[in-house]
């Protein structure tokens, strides 16, 4: 067991390179992960999310009814700022189909579930983290269809009932039940021991999901060109500099700001990626482009938390 939560500490630690070293090794040898697709890479999904219901507590929901002010500006900055980049980029560069739908599919997606983590390395304010989080996760199965259609439903066929049904099945009822499995068992010593592997398995089944797309699409990786790399970056970056100065414009800390910064920049691309292969099949560009920024994400992430914490450091000086 020792063994077992080191290793989940390390890949909490080391994710971005973990699911680089995944995607590499499984485009040379795609045999590693064609078993993840269909079924079982949405099982994988309700694993991640149900790891995040398990470390769910009556407090955390508290903080939702002790600041509803911080979380309703998240929310809304959550579910407009990344959407309407998604949106702009499409249009000003005048995307194919299926980068497209991708791109749009990340940017209506709920908040990535190790945006906590990035909360914290960066001295943000963790709370206000994991209550954003929790909302855009409840809020998904009902606004995500709705801006996806909506965004995109002119220029591409959406099946919005047909989204609803799957995120509710792969966020709202996984993360129920873990946060349920918490009420009832979390003072018990061994439930906490097996929480504090789920960060890791976490990790584990984002890398699985992100192989699955790369065993499935990673010949057409380079095809797309610098273009669709060029977009999420940008689409990624913005996130991160809008929500930032959304908490200065509403004047919230410092702490608050990076914590919406990075909220709203890291979304949960391995949802959008999950959609994107069972709703845009003939679209395969999709699942690549939100699968490439399930990767960009875990890296950016990585990175802004870094900057924030060494400009901690040269301030102190």
């Amino acid at each position: 067991m020792r063994f077992l939560l080191a290793l989940s500490a390390w890949l909490s630690t080391w994710t971005a390179p973990f699911i680089i070293a995944v995607a590499a090794l499984t485009f040379v040898f795609p045999g590693m992960f064609e078993w993840v697709r269909g079924d079982v890479q949405t099982c994988i999904l309700g694993g991640i999310m149900l790891s995040m219901g398990m470390t769910l507590t009556t407090a955390d929901f508290r903080i939702l009814a002790q600041r509803p002010a911080d979380i309703l500006v998240g929310a809304l900055a959550q579910y407009t700022i990344m959407p309407l980049i998604a949106f702009s980029l499409v249009h000003f560069f005048n995307l194919p189909k299926g980068i497209a739908a991708g791109l749009i599919l990340v940017g209506c997606s709920p908040g990535g579930v190790s945006s906590n983590i990035m909360s914290l390395l960066c001295k943000g304010d963790v709370a206000f983290s994991v209550g954003m989080t929790t909302v855009s996760t409840l809020l998904a199965p009902f606004v995500t269809p709705v801006l996806v259609l909506w965004l995109m439903g002119e220029s591409i066929a959406v099946d919005a009932a047909g989204l609803f049904r799957s995120i509710l099945l792969v966020t709202l009822l996984p993360v129920g039940v873990g946060t349920l499995s918490n009420y009832l068992f979390g003072k018990r010593a061994g439930y906490a021991t097996v929480c504090r592997l789920m960060p890791g398995l976490a990790v584990l089944g984002l890398a699985c999901i992100v192989g699955g797309v790369t065993a499935s699409h990673g010949s057409k990786f380079f095809e797309s060109g610098a273009l669709i790399f060029l977009c999420i970056f940008l689409h990624n970056g913005l996130g991160y500099v809008l929500g930032f100065f959304t908490g200065r414009a509403v004047s919230m800390n410092q702490a608050k700001c990076r914590t919406l910064s990075i909220e709203v920049g890291m979304q949960n691309a391995g949802l959008a990626t999950v959609l994107a292969v069972r709703h845009f099949p003939l679209l395969p560009e999709a699942a690549l482009a939100a699968a490439i920024s399930c990767v960009w994400h875990s890296i950016s992430g990585t990175l802004i938390a870094a900057l924030f914490s060494l400009y901690d450091r040269f301030r102190a000086k």
